[in-house]
C-alpha cells in the first residue's frame, strides 16, 4: 500500500509547519502499517490555478497527480485560516478536478478504489467546517472517505499558541489520527479486494 500526503500550509520549507508536524503522526501510523508514504509541501511548488492535469510551463502538479494515481489512500492536511481550508488545499481540491474526467484501462475513474482523510490544524475553531469542505470535494472527486478518516487539532476560538507550542489536546489529536490511519488502511485493503463497480451508463 502507497499512501501521498498533501501538506497545504502556506509556509515554504524550512519554516516549520504545525500542519505537517500533526500529518506526521498519521504518516507514522500508516508506515507501521508497512505503508509506503510519500509527502508534498504545496508551498515548495509551483502549482498555478486551474483544473487541468498539466498546465505546462514548469507546473509541478503532473508529478504530484502521478503520486496521487500511484497511491491507495491520499492524505490532504491544512491549517486553518478565516474559518476555512488554505487557498493551496483548495488549488489541490480544484487541480484534481481534472480527474473526474479521467479514467483507467477499466473505464472506471481514476480516483475510485482510493481513500482519502484529511488532517487540519489551528488556534481557531472551524475545523468540522474546514474537514467537511475537503471531504465533500474528495468524495466529488471520486475517493472514499472511511468513517473518521481525520484528526484536528486547535485551542478554540481566538488568537493562540500553535500546535509546536503547545502540547494540550495532543493526546487526543494522536490517538484520533492514529485510528483514522487504521480506518484509511483497513479501507484500502477492503476496496482492493473488492473494487467499486464502473459507474451506471
Amino acid at each position: 500500500m502507497r499512501a501521498v500526503f498533501l501538506n497545504c500550509t502556506l509556509k515554504p520549507s524550512p519554516q516549520p509547519s504545525n500542519t505537517g508536524a500533526l500529518a506526521g503522526v498519521v504518516a507514522g501510523a500508516l508506515r507501521e502499517g508497512g505503508v509506503d508514504v510519500s509527502d508534498f509541501r504545496l508551498a515548495d511548488l509551483k502549482v498555478p490555478p486551474g483544473v487541468q492535469t498539466d498546465l505546462g510551463d514548469g507546473d509541478d502538479w503532473p508529478r504530484v497527480h502521478e503520486a496521487i494515481l500511484a497511491a491507495e489512500i491520499l492524505v490532504l492536511a491544512s491549517p486553518t485560516w478565516v474559518g476555512r481550508p488554505s487557498s493551496l488545499a483548495q488549488r489541490a481540491l480544484e487541480r484534481m478536478d481534472a480527474m473526474i474526467s479521467e479514467t483507467a484501462a477499466d473505464g472506471r475513474p481514476v480516483a475510485f478504489d482510493k481513500v482519502a482523510g484529511v488532517v487540519v490544524t489551528g488556534n481557531e475553531d472551524g475545523a468540522h467546517h474546514v474537514i467537511s469542505e475537503l471531504c465533500g470535494g474528495m468524495v466529488d472527486i471520486g475517493f472514499t472517505i472511511p468513517a473518521q478518516a481525520w484528526t484536528y487539532w486547535h485551542l478554540g476560538p481566538g488568537p493562540g499558541p500553535d500546535y509546536l507550542d503547545e502540547t494540550k489536546g495532543h493526546d487526543w489529536a494522536h490517538s484520533t489520527g492514529r485510528t483514522m490511519a487504521a480506518n484509511l488502511l483497513a479501507t484500502a485493503r477492503a476496496l482492493a479486494a473488492t473494487p467499486l463497480p464502473r459507474p451506471a451508463g
